[in-house]
This record gives structure tokens, C-alpha cells and sequence, in this order.
């Protein structure tokens, strides 16, 4: 049995720490790629504080195509190159962007999102997809939140087949 009991800690580091194991103990029991990304976004949504969307877009056929999430309806594709989510699977490297409306060419998916963090999923040198969680609030991701949820997507190439998703 899983513990869902929300994650309490003024410890940022240990916060993620103990979210990082968690996601382990939730892919380490199933093998279903999409369970496993389901419950991972459900993970970051209810532990994650000040955020209004996470979830992935997985790349099929050459473009992101949105895949499980938590939160309002998305925007189901995007080049890419465009938007926050393209940029960081054309770039290969995590955005961190602290006001989405300063960033050329951001796609709003959602209006009430002012900042966003998104980190491509990236095994072997091929980009399978993205991460992305959006905030209402403007400065509301940092260098800490990178590097562990890079962590968090370091976790889900250790357990995902990404050639299971086409």
C-alpha cells in the first residue's frame, strides 16, 4: 500500500528527498509506462505548493503530445522549438522561467499560469517527452527546484521504457 499522506517539510531539500523516494516506491511496483507518468504527476500536483498544472508531454512523430497530467485542460501539441515545453526539447536542457509572459513565443495553455519549469526527459541522447509544472505565481521555481526535479526525471528513466510509447 502506497502512503499518500501529503508531504509536510519547511526543509526544501527534504521535501524533495522524501518526494524522490516516493516516486521510487510507485515505479518500482508497476511497469505500465502510463500508470507510472499518471501517478508521477499526480505525486508533484498534491505535494508541490503554489503550483496550477504538472504533467508531461511525450514526443511522438516529432512533436510533444500531451500525456499524463494534473490540473485544466492543456494544449495537446507543440512543435518543437515553440513555447516553454518545445524550447526545452529542442535545447535538451531544463527552463526555468520566472515570468512566462516575458518568454518569446510562450503558449498559454492556461492564463492564470505566470511561471513554469519544465525538464526534458532525455535517455541515451533522445528526447522522450517533457515535465512541466506551471505556477500562478510569478519567481516561483529556482535553481533547487531544477536540480531535484531533474532528479525526479532521472528516477523515471531509470523505470520507463520510453520505446513503449509511440
Amino acid at each position: 500500500m502506497q502512503d499518500n499522506s501529503r508531504i509536510v517539510s519547511a526543509d526544501r531539500d527534504k521535501f524533495y528527498k522524501i518526494m524522490i523516494t516516493r516516486l521510487e516506491g510507485l515505479l518500482s511496483s508497476e511497469s505500465d509506462w502510463l500508470a507510472n507518468l499518471s501517478n508521477a504527476a499526480a505525486l508533484l500536483y498534491t505535494n508541490l505548493e503554489d503550483i496550477n498544472w504538472a504533467g508531461f508531454y511525450l514526443m511522438k512523430k516529432e512533436e510533444l503530445v500531451l500525456g499524463p497530467f494534473q490540473g485544466k485542460t492543456a494544449c495537446t501539441r507543440i512543435k518543437p522549438g515553440k513555447g516553454v515545453c518545445g524550447a526545452a526539447a529542442a535545447e535538451m536542457r531544463t527552463q526555468l522561467v520566472p515570468d512566462v509572459h516575458s518568454f518569446p513565443g510562450h503558449i498559454a495553455c492556461d492564463s492564470a499560469s505566470n511561471s513554469e519549469i519544465v525538464v526534458p526527459l532525455i535517455k541515451d541522447g533522445t528526447v522522450f517527452g517533457v515535465l512541466d509544472i506551471d505556477s500562478p505565481i510569478k519567481n516561483r521555481f529556482d535553481e533547487l527546484d531544477a536540480k531535484y526535479l531533474q532528479l525526479f526525471a532521472d528516477k523515471l528513466n531509470k523505470y520507463i521504457d520510453w520505446s513503449q510509447i509511440s
